[in-house]
């Protein structure tokens, strides 16, 4: 019964510069409750106000933000204190999930494989970097999603146009060991004990380049799902994912980005968790291959809608 999901908004855009992925995001969302029965508006967080947002009296919100202050715990902290249930998770695991270098801090703490790194403020930081960290390196704004700002260096002097890339989105930078082998990931559903993955997909980008284009406009990238590995690394893969998940305190649903190295070592590179939810979206890709149509998902997801700080 849909009936008791109530007056359903779901928060859309944003101010971030995913935000043309979060409206058609968003849109999806919208489309898929409504074919459901659910009483579902659309809130563009980027044009209307919080103010607005609590006068709409929504019973609970689907989370389509992608990025800054949408999916880096700040919407989730103004929900917690408007006491609207919201999917996803809370403002901790959402904040810790963003910022890529301290979810590497984290996966290290707890023993998970993850690229070795180095934060860098400066050209000169790079350079340094690269001694560490060898070529190729990756260098990427720590906060941002969908690829932006990121540039493999292949040749020391692609250091300063990298830094000044990067620089464009944020001033602290993330430089990463370039891990060589193949483009996972692995979409995580539920809480606590009862998470689990859903089927890895393997990603063939043109060139074996996954940028935004390739990520959101074109149609030469190849999906397959479930991702052809054996069962064993199958299991291996997906347990990594899924106590990564939990390490950063994440809850509802998470997409685990992984690199399958040469030696068929996994790496896990991010966690995002507000994932797209696009026609070339990965989770729900994994999720059909599971038995679970866009729909259905989008019901599963905010059945489980809740705040996570408890009142007194």
């Amino acid at each position: 019964m849909t009936s008791k999901l109530g007056k359903v908004g779901v928060l859309y855009g944003g101010l971030s510069s995913e935000r043309p992925v979060s409206l058609n995001s968003g849109k999806g969302v919208y489309e898929a409750l409504l074919s459901k029965g659910v009483d579902a508006h659309l809130f563009d967080t980027g044009e209307r106000s919080l103010a607005e947002l609590a006068e709409q009296k929504f019973d609970r919100v689907f989370i389509a933000l992608h990025g800054r202050f949408g999916e880096d715990g700040c919407m989730q902290g103004a929900l917690e204190l408007l006491g609207i249930p919201y999917t996803g998770s809370g403002v901790m695991a959402s904040a810790i999930a963003m910022d890529k270098t301290m979810t590497k801090r984290i996966l290290l703490d707890k023993g998970l494989p993850t690229p070795k790194y180095a934060v860098a403020h400066t050209e000169a930081d790079l350079y340094e970097a690269e001694k560490k960290l060898g070529l190729p390196m990756i260098v990427k704004p720590p906060h941002e999603g969908s690829t932006l700002g990121l540039k493999k260096v292949k040749q020391v002097s692609d250091i300063p146009e990298a830094f000044a890339l990067s620089q464009t989105y944020e001033s602290e930078l993330l430089a990463e060991q370039c891990i060589i082998g193949r483009e996972l990931t692995v979409p995580i559903l539920g809480k606590g004990d009862k998470a689990y993955a859903l089927p890895i997909i393997e990603i063939i980008a043109p060139g074996g380049n996954y940028d935004f284009n390739n990520k959101y406009i074109a149609n030469d990238t190849k999906y397959l799902c479930p991702a052809p590995l054996s069962a064993e690394l199958t299991a291996q893969i997906q347990d990594y994912c899924v106590k990564a998940y939990l390490a950063v305190g994440c809850e509802g649903w998470s997409r685990v980005d992984v690199m399958l190295d040469e030696q068929n070592q996994p790496w896990i590179l991010e966690i995002n968790t507000s994932p797209g939810m696009t026609s070339h979206s990965l989770v729900p890709m994994a999720a059909k291959a599971s038995g679970m149509e866009y729909a259905d998902l989008c019901i599963f997801l905010l059945e489980q809608a809740s705040t996570k700080v408890a009142r007194k």
